[in-house]
């Protein structure tokens, strides 16, 4: 695990208090975050990759005990040091108590702020680097891990280590196909629940009366063919996670006890009258607008509140085509294994197809698309014509070039260049390579449109060794 300098976030509503505490911070190689109240800075919590926290007691909107409460329950292992006058001593000991990592008290000294800050983030990183150990012993090569390239779903893999740790309730929200599933699987297998079970539900699979006993379990004789007690998902996933995928299906009247269990932690099985308490990280996921559910008076308010503590929005797949690539060689390299086919890649034409489709049904299709053409490859790489016939007629009807009888040559030249280019997302060597082209007439053609001249004869076959970017001097000459 590669050791980082922490982020840390400094909350003091006293201007040059504030000033004071960032400035040697930055003095001591610190990246720093800065804020006058509490509740900008928990917003900047969930926000932000902050590691440690130092924050002043007291303060406006929300003192310095509710931001710790706040900030431990949406990201554990963050490192919290208090800043303390010396008429709030007792209260700062009452707040190492609830998790903060040390208090100092004012007048501020360099020393022990930075020799504070040091210690924080030693214990954080131990902390996290073990975490990572267990997880990744866990893991145990899972072949539904997060699998990405993009900056969009990097950013997810922090929030799921941020919130891995803590208790809070998560919302997983995105297109059907996105990877809501996965991302719970993460977030379990980060968390210090992962050696308990992990218990999913489709709530959009079950009937009402039949959701309702799967999730909180029923007596003997509760209904018609209940000829046995059976527990509920809430009992087999005691100590551990529940998931409950398309949330938003979820019933009026089995929403009311939902929120009794996240509130109190209690519930009664079906035809019973002994309560019992019910210890679960409860995860949750929807492709359905629950704001607009709340607003149209079709899922509890309080409800929507209690399960959105921690949002995650799953982007679709055309919003992070940096990751189709990545994705769909571990696909290939998964069905590649199950069906004892030794496929190794794919031909151009096929990944650039791949790339370029939009993918309605987002990581599930990819995941099936490749599937089927593992089935259909006979060699080493897969070809374009084994793939879908939407994906491939897709990429054809985006990438071709129709002209009139006529049209003069140059005219068509810069069209094919232009449009390959639009092909292969600006890769100037790779569309040089499927117009069987020198790359320097891709670069000429460029410099062209850049000043306004006439294109003129632009192509050049034959390739050199010289590239545009190693020509120095004068070209006018």
């Amino acid at each position: 695990m590669i050791r980082k300098s922490p982020t840390i976030l400094v909350v003091e509503d006293d201007v040059e208090n504030r000033a004071a505490m960032v400035k040697v911070l930055q003095g001591a190689g610190y990246d720093t975050v800065e804020t006058d109240n509490g509740q900008t800075a928990l917003d900047s919590v969930l926000e932000s990759n902050v590691d440690i926290l130092v924050t002043d007691l007291r303060l406006p909107v929300m003192d310095g005990v509710e931001l710790l409460k706040r900030a431990k329950a949406v990201a554990q292992d963050i490192e919290v040091i208090l800043i303390t006058g010396h008429g709030t001593v007792e209260l700062a000991v009452e707040a190492i108590k609830e998790g903060a990592y040390d208090f100092i008290t004012k007048p501020v000294k360099r020393t022990q702020l930075l020799h504070a800050i040091e210690k924080a983030a030693e214990k954080q990183y131990l902390s996290r680097e073990n975490r990572e150990l267990r997880s990744q012993l866990g893991q145990n090569n899972n072949s539904r891990r997060m699998i990405y390239a993009s900056p969009e779903m990097r950013n997810i893999a922090r929030m799921v280590e941020q919130v891995a740790p803590s208790t809070a309730t998560v919302l997983i929200t995105g297109e059907s196909g996105t990877g809501k599933e996965v991302v719970a699987d993460a977030i379990h297998t980060a968390s210090p629940r992962r050696l308990k079970p992990l218990i999913k539900v489709s709530c959009a699979a079950l009937p009402e009366t039949l959701l309702e006993a799967e999730l909180f379990g029923y007596e003997k004789g509760a209904f018609t063919g209940a000829n046995a007690r059976k527990e509920g998902r809430f009992e087999l996933a005691n100590g551990g996670t529940l998931f409950l995928d398309e949330i938003g299906e979820v019933p009026p009247a089995i929403q009311v006890k939902l929120l009794r269990v996240l509130q109190d932690g209690k519930f009664e099985r079906l035809g019973g009258t002994r309560t019992i308490d019910s210890d679960v990280r409860i995860i949750t996921a929807t492709n359905k607008d629950l704001q607009r559910e709340v607003e149209e008076k079709r899922f509890r308010e309080d409800l929507y509140y209690r399960l959105n503590v921690v949002n995650i929005r799953i982007p679709s797949l055309r919003e992070r085509k940096e990751d189709i690539q990545l994705l769909a060689m571990h696909f290939l390299k998964l069905y590649s294994e199950k069906n004892n086919k030794p496929i190794e890649g794919f031909s151009e034409d096929a990944m650039l197809a791949l790339t370029t489709y939009e993918w309605p049904g987002n990581v599930r299709e990819l995941e099936n698309a490749i599937e089927r053409a593992v089935v259909f490859t006979s060699g080493k790489t897969v070809p374009l014509s084994v793939l879908p016939q939407g994906v491939s007629e897709f990429a054809g009807s985006r990438h071709s070039l129709t002209f009139k009888v006529g049209t003069p040559l140059r005219e068509l030249e810069r069209k094919a260049i232009e449009i390959t280019l639009q092909h292969t997302r600006g890769d100037k060597n790779l569309a040089a390579r499927m117009l069987g082209v020198a790359t320097r007439t891709i670069y000429r053609h460029l410099e062209r449109l850049e000043s306004g001249q006439e294109d003129g004869a632009i192509v050049e076959l034959d390739e050199s060794t010289a590239s545009p970017s190693e020509t120095v001097g004068n070209t006018n000459s």
